[in-house]
């Protein structure tokens, strides 16, 4: 039995909800990526907007990750709010709202697909719902990259994201340098805390992408 243990019997408990929550960040982070890439995708398809997609690199740091991932939202969201900006100047205040809450009519679709072909250079109801989805959702957007930055300005910030489901002593080691309990209080009440923002940001997120790419396919 090691002194860390004498001295601190609730270590090796503290050590297994580290690792668990170093787990899920890992496991939170990969299908962020994966729901950031589907939204690419679609906006591919049925908009022709080009975005590099994203890929989560195991061999670099949380915060690495983070930044590129913050990056292409960013950039989503400059075209989003140049598409958002001229939709607003071609349509009257009481459709732009229409399109903006996406309340619309079979006969609504109709009138809005030739103010997002003029903008967008696409037409057709996909399209239609590509953009009303964009508008409207421009706040997930926003709160999935403020998240992604909390999380990459963090304790966990400077560990490799492969490390993250190694051995627990990597962990340790990468993390906090050490074993003392304090340490890994404070590892706990921070994970704890961006989880807690970063649990729900991300479900939402996922929910949303998957949804409107059901509604496009439906609209095919």
């Amino acid at each position: 039995m090691s002194w860390s243990v004498i001295f601190y019997p609730g270590n090796p408990e503290r050590r297994e909800r580290l690792i668990r929550k170093s787990q899920e960040l890992r496991e939170l982070m990969k299908n962020n990526f994966r729901a950031t890439n589907q939204l690419i995708e679609a906006l591919k398809e049925h908009l022709g907007l080009s975005f590099r997609p994203v890929a989560l690199n195991e061999k670099t740091t949380v915060k690495e990750n983070c930044d590129v991932i913050i990056e292409r939202i960013r950039e989503i969201q400059a075209k989003v709010e140049k598409i958002d900006q001229q939709m607003k100047a071609k349509l009257e205040p009481t459709l732009y709202e229409k399109l903006k809450n996406m309340s619309l009519s079979v006969h609504d679709y109709q009138l809005f697909s030739g103010s997002v072909s003029a903008v967008c250079g696409v037409a057709g109801t996909a399209a239609v719902v590509a953009v009303g989805w964009l508008i409207k959702n421009g706040k997930i957007l926003t709160n999935m990259r403020s998240t992604f930055g909390l999380i990459g300005t963090g304790i966990m910030a400077a560990v490799v994201v492969g490390v993250l489901f190694m051995g627990i002593d990597m962990i340790i080691g990468a993390i906090l340098g050490g074993i003392e309990r304090d340490q890994l209080e404070r590892a706990l009440e921070e994970y704890d805390r961006a989880l807690e923002e970063f649990r729900p940001a991300s479900e939402i997120y996922q929910d949303s992408i998957t949804y409107v790419r059901i509604r496009l396919s439906m609209s095919q």
